[in-house]
Formats: C-alpha cells, structure tokens, sequence
C-alpha cells in the first residue's frame, strides 16, 4: 500500500470498509529484536506476519500468499453480489517483488525462471477475478482495470526481476523504463476488446475516472492531479489533448512529457557510491549525459527527445534543431504554470525511528505477538535514490 503503517494511515482508516493485507511489500525476515516483521491484517486487526505465520521460504520462493488474496477477493465479490451491492475492489499482490515468490502448482512451471512463475501465477489469478465477474453476471457491469506501480526492478534482474523492453533504465529513475507501465481496460459492452489508445495517463486518474463512472461528483475542496479518462475509454477516438505527465524524484520535478515529446530538467540514475558496489538501475545501457551517477541539472538547457522515435530515449534532439525551440516553446509554459500553481507539503518522511515499527499492534495480544519496541530515538532518514 505504501501509504504508512501507522494506524492513521491504514485503509480502514482512508476511506475503505474492508481490508486484507499487508501495510508494505514482504521485505524480511527480520531479526524481531531490531526490526519486526512486517503484520497481515485482517481489517483493524493482525492476523500475523509475513516469514512466521504467512510463510515464505527464501531458498524455494515458494508462498502461498498470492492464492490467499485471491481466494478473498473472490469471497468479496460474491458476497456483493449476492447483496446486489456495487463494489470497489482494489486487488494488489506483490508477488513479483523481490523477493519474488510464487505457490507450488507455479513453481518450475515457466521458462523465465521464479519471476516468470510469479507472473504465470497473476496471470492465472486475473483471470479467476474475470470468470467470477462473468460467472455471476456482472462482467458487462463492471469496470476492471489493470496497471502497475512502476516499471521492472532492473536491480533484482533477471532471476528476481523483469525487463523494460526498448525503455531506459528501470525502477527508481525518471526514464521510460522506470515510469511506464502496462494498463489494459475491460468491460464487456462498453469498451471494445482489441483497441489500443495512445492517450498519455496517470494511475492518479483512477481515482477521477471511478468516481465519474459511479456518477459521483469529485470534491471541490482541493485540488486533483487526476483527470476524467472515460471519454477516452467509452470513445476510442476521443483524446485528451496536451495533457502533461509530470515525473518526479521526491520533491524535483525531473522531467516531463507533452505529447510525443519529453523533457528531462534533470537527470540522474543512481549515486556513484551505489554503483560501484554493483547497484545499478541501468545494466548495460549508457546514454551518455544522459544516464548519469551525478545529479546533473539541465533547468537551462533541457535534455528533449521524441519517444515515438526513439522510445529508448538515446538520441537527444540537437539543441540547434528548430525542431528543439519548438518543442521548448510549448513545454516551457507548461512546466511554469505547473509550478507555480504548487502548494508545498509537509514532508512526512524526513524522520526515521526504530520505536514506530510493527511492534505491538492491534491483534496482537490475541496471537501472543506484541513485542516491545526500543525507546523513541528520531534520526534524520537517508534516502540514497
């Protein structure tokens, strides 16, 4: 979920009436008397933990865990479906991060190895969630949409990790590589299977995009970065000219993209301390002056490339082409605009502390698993990427 595994933050507490899983990905095992491992929750309570009671083994990457989402989101549907009640359902297994696992009728089953079981195995989970929906007649009623949260971790590649195609760099950068994603959208009667659209989107746009096709107005009480895609969706034809991506790295707007052009202010791949201890976010790909270990700002002169042309971002249009002043012309107001309409937030993750971890939460004292924590001492976090 990545949204904090405070109490404040989980889903319960954000909108959602229901909630099975885990407050971040299955990193671990953790030694419980520096860092616990991290709870499953069974809506406000913990149920376990990941490498104890939701078991993954490490030397075979074999778990259950992707079958045990499925089996729930399947029990949700029905369940909704039987009370004839609409339903949101947000489906997130993290089976291809690493550490990838995979359960035992997917392991060794195919030819990529753990990961591509990993995959085989969503693959398969996807299509269950489909056959519910057509099973119990509600396909043609329901709006099923499928992406990912970044693209492939090239750091964990290739036994942990997948492949970026023809894009730039992976997981943790502003290139293509890091930033585009699959997204395939299916309802049956309203959105024809085997159409592609180029139409530049956000996962930010879900939120606005579901709330339209529930018929509910978004709030006017502060500002949404998402916009509305079901003009596009129910309309193949229709466009949303001009709409900008931003791409950034923590606060720094790195780069972005207008159409088929994208502009990169800054550029950055991982530090060089990193990379000489063999991190790297780019395997054997070298732009030079583009992928670089120093944080290189190009605010003056921005780095402009033609994806259509040149997907893998490799070629640099000349800065003395006019084709450049062009594209700058009108990129240039765009980034203006977008920053000055910024309203500055308050960082929440300049603190790190040992005492807030999953030590002792709700459920616990059920399971006989609370531990205790070491006293409050905040440092300041170190966040190399």
């Amino acid at each position: 979920m990545h949204l904090g595994h405070r109490p404040q933050h989980l889903p319960l507490e954000n909108g959602f009436d229901e909630w099975f899983g885990a407050p971040n990905c299955h990193f671990g095992p953790y030694n419980s008397s520096f860092r616990p491992n991290i709870p499953v929750y069974n809506n406000s309570e913990m149920l376990g933990r990941f490498y104890e009671e939701f078991e993954i083994d490490r030397k075979t990457g074999e778990s259950n865990l992707t079958q045990i989402y499925l089996q729930k989101s399947l029990d949700f549907i029905l369940r909704q479906a039987e009370a004839g009640q609409p339903f949101f359902l947000y489906w997130t297994p993290d089976a291809t991060h690493a550490p990838v696992y995979a359960s035992r009728p997917f392991l060794g089953k195919s030819q990529r190895g753990l990961y591509g079981d990993a995959v085989m195995e969503l693959d398969y989970s996807v299509g269950q969630i489909l056959s519910q929906l057509q099973t119990l007649g509600i396909d043609n009623n329901t709006f099923v949409f499928f992406t990912s949260d970044n693209g492939a971790a090239l750091i964990s590649a290739p036994h942990q990790g997948g492949s970026n195609g023809p894009f730039l760099c992976g997981k943790q950068t502003t290139f293509e590589g890091g930033m585009r994603e699959p997204a395939i959208a299916w309802w049956p009667g309203n959105i024809k299977e085997g159409t592609v659209n180029f139409q530049l989107a956000n996962v930010m746009d879900l939120f606005t995009t579901s709330l339209a096709l529930a018929g509910i107005s978004p709030p006017d009480d502060r500002t949404l970065d998402g916009l509305d895609l079901t003009p596009v969706l129910l309309n193949r034809s229709h466009t949303l000219q001009n709409r900008p991506i931003f791409y950034y790295r923590g606060d720094e707007l790195m780069a972005v993209r207008l159409g088929q052009y994208k502009a990169h202010y800054w550029t950055w791949t991982n530090s060089w301390q990193e990379f000489k201890e063999g991190i790297d976010f780019c395997p054997c790909q070298n732009v030079p002056g583009v992928t670089t270990h120093d944080q290189k700002e190009h605010t003056l002169m921005p780095i402009l490339f033609h994806l259509g042309r040149d997907p893998g971002e490799k070629f640099p249009i000349r800065v003395m082409n006019r084709e450049y002043e062009d594209v700058l012309s009108r990129i240039s107001p765009v980034v203006q605009q977008h920053k000055k309409s910024l309203v500055p937030g308050i960082p929440q993750l300049n603190m790190c502390d040992l005492s807030v971890m999953n030590w002792a939460l709700a459920g616990c004292e059920k399971l006989g698993k609370c531990l205790k924590g070491p006293k409050s001492e905040p440092w300041k976090c170190d966040w190399p990427h």
